[in-house]
């Protein structure tokens, strides 16, 4: 069983940026990790993911230069770094897991563990 942990979020202006943070109770045999959001009313949705290992890296389109996705294997934690944020962008965040090697990346069922998810707000 793993457990995530996340922190970072809160109330910034459009044109700011935050950091979201991920730690992981245990990396041992993780095979990525992710983070998706979600706003009321709207499935959760992808927003990132970095395969543990190899370090590849996965964006949705709407965040591509403007956030990205890293990890530090020593801390087991994985990062968002959110640049530019819109208001668009508000949502309460996830950090995902799973220790298996998936192909659907951007599928909220590939994940096999989350967190309890940090709020992220944007004003304009």
């Amino acid at each position: 069983q793993v457990q995530l942990i996340e922190s970072g979020g809160g109330l910034v202006q459009a044109g700011g940026s935050l950091r979201l943070s991920c730690a992981a109770s245990s990396t041992f045999n993780t095979a990525v990790m992710g983070w998706f959001r979600q706003t009321p009313g709207k499935e959760r949705e992808f927003v990132a993911a970095i395969r543990w290992s190899e370090g590849n890296i996965y964006l949705a389109d709407s965040v591509k230069g403007r956030f990205t996705i890293s990890r530090d294997h020593a801390k087991s934690t994985v990062y968002l770094q959110m640049n530019s944020l819109k208001p668009e962008d508000t949502a309460v965040y996830y950090c995902a897991a799973t220790q298996k090697w998936i192909l659907a990346i951007r599928s909220e069922s590939s994940y096999d563990y989350w967190g309890q998810g940090t709020q992220v707000t944007v004003s304009s």
